[in-house]
């Protein structure tokens, strides 16, 4: 597998190196549990975000619509970090989860004025791979190829003609395909970031 050397985490493979993806499963296994008293309270919710309830930005990504949702997107988790979860630090993991939920939120609140509410891990997940493959490069291989192609067809697709058939029946409501865009987009500014920081203190 191609890999930029300097981004390869000291902390992985082993099972330090999936505690982020199991904390982030506990989490969302734990608002689950509280059922839909738990999804109201810590879902984005646009309306309540405006009257100050700001930890909605963080929790919303964590609440699920459903447990077949729940588990859809956990699995989509640990394949996305097998994937690619040793391509970079936890601590830089840490930043680029920071950095991906703030700008969809962001993106959530000024390009989608009419998305009222929004559960679930998927835009986060399009950033999590979309960080992870910023790392092979510039020493892709096929691997690298199939899944960047695979990433821009899926988020055109849903741009152009919606959520992908089965997707909605499946996870048991609405799918929000901007998540999907924003994610990509958020993880993939996140990664150049901290490469170009990288770089730069590599320089010195």
């Amino acid at each position: 597998m191609g890999l930029d050397k300097s981004y390869e985490s000291d902390e992985s493979p082993g099972l330090k190196g999936w505690l982020m993806p199991a904390v982030f499963v506990a989490v969302s296994v734990l608002i689950m549990l509280f059922g839909e008293l738990g999804k109201e309270a810590l879902r984005y919710d646009r309306v309540w975000i405006g009257q100050g309830e700001a930890w909605r930005l963080l929790t919303g990504h964590f609440a699920h619509l459903s447990w077949m949702h729940l588990v859809i997107n956990s699995v989509g988790l640990l394949l996305v970090w097998f994937l690619v979860g040793r391509n970079h630090s936890l601590r830089h993991w840490l930043i680029i989860l920071v950095l991906t939920l703030a700008f969809m939120d962001s993106a959530f609140w000024f390009l989608s004025p009419e998305l009222y509410w929004y559960v679930g891990m998927s835009g986060m997940l399009h950033g999590l791979l979309a960080a992870g493959l910023v790392a092979r490069f510039p020493d892709i291989d096929t691997e690298t190829v199939i899944l960047v192609v695979l990433m821009i067809v899926k988020i055109s697709w849903e741009q152009w003609n919606g959520p992908v058939p089965g997707s909605e029946t499946t996870s048991g409501g609405p799918v929000v395909v901007d998540a999907h865009l924003y994610g990509a987009v958020g993880g993939l500014i996140a990664a150049l970031l901290i490469r170009i920081r990288v770089k730069s203190a590599a320089s010195i």
